[in-house]
């Protein structure tokens, strides 16, 4: 079993590349036609590029230029003719797989009017320059560094113009891939106070076992609305999306799949994101869009976020099995206890409330714009936060809703979110129970309105008197994570929750 790698670094904060692309060529061959296309082609895309614009080189490589190579997020590499007849090329490429090695930067070829078999095996003007450095330079070291890179760069996939190809058209294959390769590595915002965010997402981080790459490792996590699952596989994207062949992230799917053709544009996102420009196919039909994927995916090494799924038609239109994806794929499913248990995913992870010390940071930094409330506050924001019962929906939302205010406006707001839970915060809230079937709403509300904190024997007897079968809607609701039972036996529910209840009642 290969060993866990350690976690990576986490922020929230999305990394700037100070380039979207480094392009690296040789002047004299390319410099007045194809490259001087294809960069103004990138800029109006609004693509990023650096270009090395000095003539005259000096034989080592500027420490200015190393720089731009490390920030770049995508090197493209001109392999011309005469390529290997510049030193200067030859440590720029020894550079760009340096990146692509220590930071999962994104390397393409571009064989412009050379065989890539050329390249890979030194022949002609790329066998004549490296026999020749081999006699001038008197380093076989060196020679055979730069040997090793033009072979694994000609193994890379890229792109390769024929000496009677079409320039343009060539160009215009190449914007797409860039384009849409930026787009799926452009991070997402994970949380303005991502608070307690980190210990949650390394969690889920050691759940996915990354160092074990012979088989697809499935993960669910689940916990009631407004609870951070969303901003926790957000962050786990963003640290381990790099890693493989292709990714995707798919929100709302609850929601999207309720219209007519949802799932289908579910499928085709699924597609269009992990295989980028190669992907133009119109699936049309949901039993079409599984083979497709299953087809198209079983060979490669992608991550799939499914985020809010709460049906089996769900996953069974997007990662039914895991042989639909190649080895060391990772897919990450949100929302439903009972549907993760029954997909038989490798491990689960319940996501909790905050705990109190946590959950006054958070409260302090959106209301107070400081890890501490002020002084005068203090009793006030102890009853906002035991309102919040630690979920953090409801703490940033009543935070950044109460800053600047006063002591007395914070008072009657309080007064105010009991009689009338807040709107934002209600929303969410809500979504769990709208996909409920109205006897387990009615359950729900009885819950909420009558039997929290009561024996669940007594109330079952109950529910079960006035028809509502409640050995599968109690269950039903426990795996959405409406309601709880403790040691007692008795049923819980978060206030919020249960303010949600009777507002609805």
């Amino acid at each position: 079993m290969a060993l866990q790698p350690a976690f990576p670094s986490f922020s929230c904060s999305t990394p700037e590349w100070a380039y979207d692309v480094f392009l690296s060529f040789r002047g004299e061959d390319v410099r007045q036609n194809f490259i001087s296309h294809l960069y103004d082609a990138l800029c109006q895309k609004g693509i990023n590029n650096y270009i090395d614009e000095h003539l005259e080189r000096g034989k080592e490589i500027s420490s200015v230029l190393l720089k731009a190579i490390e920030e770049s997020r995508i090197s493209i590499i001109v392999l011309s003719e005469n390529y290997a007849s510049s030193t200067w090329c030859l440590e720029e490429l020894m550079k760009i797989l340096e990146c692509r090695e220590m930071n999962q930067q994104i390397v393409l070829p571009v064989f412009y009017k050379v065989d890539p078999s050329i390249v890979r095996k030194q022949k002609k003007n790329y066998g004549e320059a490296l026999a020749n450095y081999k006699d001038k330079l008197n380093d076989d070291t060196k020679v055979d560094s730069w040997k090793a890179a033009l072979k694994e760069v000609a193994s890379l996939s890229g792109f390769h113009l024929k000496k009677d190809g079409n320039e343009y058209e060539f160009i215009h294959g190449i914007i797409q891939l860039v384009d849409s390769k930026i787009i799926n590595q452009t991070y997402f915002e994970v949380a303005n106070h991502p608070i307690g965010v980190a210990s949650r997402v390394q969690h889920v981080y050691s759940l996915l076992s990354i160092g074990e790459n012979d088989i697809v490792h499935m993960v669910g996590i689940f916990g009631v609305g407004g609870i951070g699952k969303t901003t926790i596989t957000k962050a786990v994207y963003n640290i381990i999306s790099s890693k493989f062949e292709g990714s995707c992230f798919l929100k709302n799917i609850r929601q999207t799949s309720k219209s007519e053709y949802g799932l289908v544009q579910l499928q085709e996102t699924l597609l269009s994101d992990i295989l980028g420009a190669s992907w133009v196919g119109n699936i049309g039909q949901i039993d079409r869009g599984i083979n497709v994927i299953k087809n198209k995916l079983c060979y490669k090494r992608v991550l799939l976020i499914l985020d809010d799924v709460d049906d089996w038609g769900q996953l069974k239109a997007l990662a039914r099995n895991r042989d639909w994806f190649g080895s060391g794929s990772r897919i990450i499913i949100t929302r439903d206890q009972n549907l993760l248990s029954n997909h038989e995913v490798d491990a689960t992870y319940e996501v909790e409330k905050s705990n109190h010390y946590k959950a006054l940071k958070l409260f302090s930094v959106c209301a107070f714009k400081r890890e501490k409330p002020l002084d005068d506050y203090m009793k006030l924001t102890q009853r906002i936060i035991r309102y919040a019962g630690g979920l953090p929906l409801a703490l940033e939302v009543l935070g950044l809703d109460l800053r600047g205010r006063s002591i007395y406006e914070w008072e009657s707001a309080l007064e105010e979110y009991k009689r009338i839970p807040h709107e934002k915060i209600q929303k969410i809230l809500r979504m769990s129970y709208d996909g409920l079937r109205e006897s387990e709403k009615n359950i729900f509300l009885d819950i909420a309105c009558f039997f929290k904190g009561v024996k669940v024997d007594y109330v079952m007897k109950i529910l079960d008197g006035c028809g509502l079968c409640p050995n599968i809607g109690i269950k039903r609701l426990m795996d959405k994570c409406l309601i709880t039972m403790d040691n007692s036996y008795k049923f819980g529910m978060h206030d919020l929750l249960q303010d949600m209840g009777r507002e609805i009642v």
